[in-house]
């Protein structure tokens, strides 16, 4: 970070909250629309060093052959200087990208706990010892890929950093971290604190750009051994593509269109409570959020109009002001991503039953914000039922049947996530199979740990995070043989 500043924007300046120039990203606060701090960008020279560096690392501070408790011992410390600097790692992120602070204050928990849990996998992690089937005992070990790069978004930095630094750390990997530009401020700090936690020199460096330039280098870069990205899919595709031509893995955390499901029998009080957090909490900026929103046709009325009524006593204020529920989104540019979408909507037909603008009054008039929006009307396969708009806005639909709603459920290209409420266990299990999901939540919505594994469907992604296999990503398999033969081997057998 290079320096620390409070000028405000004029309204011109807003549509460019994240400024670029040759050198230096520009972070504004979308509650105030105020200058937070300029970083500079990583040049091509620059990456050469970090990447070189990192290899360096990796082959020579002993780290990937350092015993897995001890490994952890260090995890673990980075945890504590996470928690020490609890209040002023929430504070920034606060500021950088607008999410309330109780949000951010939670997501700097879920970042310790992301690194004791990985302490513990890395301490306790066994591999197999394989069925014999002649004069040898197998086994498994895993290995490390080197230097891993990792990307990460911009609607929860500290959290996702920590999903990806974590368990690739834990396996041994040296890592390189790229945030993103609309967000770069909680990275570097993650890096202080981890060298501060005796992390060797070079095993965690941090990259900031633009993902069109330092990203896509850093992705095709030959020193690059593992990529792992979380964010939209047509980024997730490209990248993709590159690691496919390089032939090196990759992990893609990618987009959703996450249907949430209230049948007849439902507790309507607790799934209406349910799906507004699901859509509304963060501002709608995430990737599992419910935000297509299925009722059987019995109790739609019902339903949707509690949700109306719910929307519209939304708290949408400052992000430190009391009683908060909704802040700014996260940058101005994103604001009018999002608007933009709704207007989409209301072009296709779509009726706008609360919402659909910026809130009025002085107290909104410097910030992004952008009121709960609930949407009507539109066929399940309208684009704005199939794309997503990653903002508090929700599109309403009803089913007749169960074989109407999974058709419609699994109705688009993404398979994140979705949400199922009902009385029924037969038929939560039911549907919970039938569709294309990766996380299933019944009678419940977005609860996320680090000991399950996450990832998506279809064009939600491939591969797994969290849990163990969040550790076994990040590295590969070797099998390893001991002959105990009491003769020469022969030639043929």
């Amino acid at each position: 970070m290079r320096t620390e500043q409070t000028t405000q924007n004029t309204g011109q300046d807003k549509g460019m909250d994240i400024r670029t120039n040759a050198d230096e990203l520009v972070s504004i606060n979308p509650a105030d629309g105020s200058e937070v701090a300029r970083v500079a960008v990583t040049d091509p020279e620059e990456l050469e060093a970090i990447v070189a560096r990192a290899q360096t690392a990796f082959r020579t501070s002993g780290w990937k052959d350092l015993m897995p408790h001890k490994r952890a011992e260090v995890l673990h410390a980075i945890a504590n200087g996470l928690l020490a600097e609890k209040e002023a790692l929430a504070t920034l992120q606060m500021r950088d990208n607008g999410k309330p602070i109780s949000e951010c204050r939670g997501m700097v928990d879920y970042a310790v706990g992301t690194f004791r849990y990985y302490a513990s996998v890395c301490e306790t992690l066994e591999t197999d010892v394989t069925p014999r089937r002649g004069d040898y005992v197998s086994f498994t070990v895993l290995e490390p890929y080197g230097v891993v790069a990792a990307i990460t978004p911009w609607n929860s930095p500290i959290m996702n950093d920590a999903a990806k630094v974590a368990p690739a750390l834990a396996a041994g990997n040296a890592v390189i971290l790229k945030p993103s530009e609309d967000s770069p401020l909680l990275a570097p700090e993650l890096a202080r604190i981890a060298a501060a936690a005796g992390l060797p020199d070079g095993l965690l460096q941090v990259v900031q750009g633009r993902g069109a330039g330092i990203g896509a280098a850093l992705v095709a870069h030959p020193g690059v051994g593992m990529i792992s990205f979380t964010g939209g899919t047509a980024t997730g595709r490209a990248i993709g593509s590159v690691a496919g031509e390089r032939i090196v893995p990759v992990a893609l955390e990618l987009g959703g269109k996450s249907p949430h499901v209230v049948f007849a029998d439902a507790d309507i009080e607790h799934a209406v409570a349910a799906v507004a957090a699901g859509i509304f909490g963060s501002s709608g900026q995430s990737c599992v959020a419910g935000s297509r929103l299925l009722v059987e046709e019995s109790v739609y009325d019902e339903v949707v109009s509690r949700l109306v009524e719910r929307a519209k006593r939304i708290v949408v204020a400052a992000p430190d002001a009391k009683g908060v529920e909704v802040g700014p989104l996260a940058s101005f540019h994103h604001r009018d991503r999002v608007s933009a979408f709704v207007e989409r909507a209301r072009a296709e037909g779509g009726r706008i039953l609360c919402g659909g603008a910026a809130p009025e009054g002085a107290e909104y008039e410097a910030g992004a914000y952008y009121l709960p929006t609930i949407i009507d009307g539109l066929p399940y396969d309208a684009v704005s039922c199939q794309e997503e708009a990653f903002g508090p806005v929700l599109v309403v639909l009803s089913f007749k049947d169960e074989a109407d709603l999974v058709e419609k459920a699994n109705g688009t290209d993404f398979g994140l996530a979705c949400g199922i409420w009902t009385e029924s266990f037969k038929k939560a299990w039911r549907i919970g199979r039938a569709l294309d999901a990766g996380s299933v939540w019944i009678n419940t919505y977005k609860q996320s740990v680090t000991s399950t594994p996450f990832g998506g469907f279809k064009d939600s992604g491939i591969g797994r995070e969290k849990g163990i296999d969040g550790l076994r990503l990040y590295a590969q398999v070797k099998s390893m043989f001991f002959g105990l033969h009491e003769k020469p081997l022969p030639i043929a057998k």
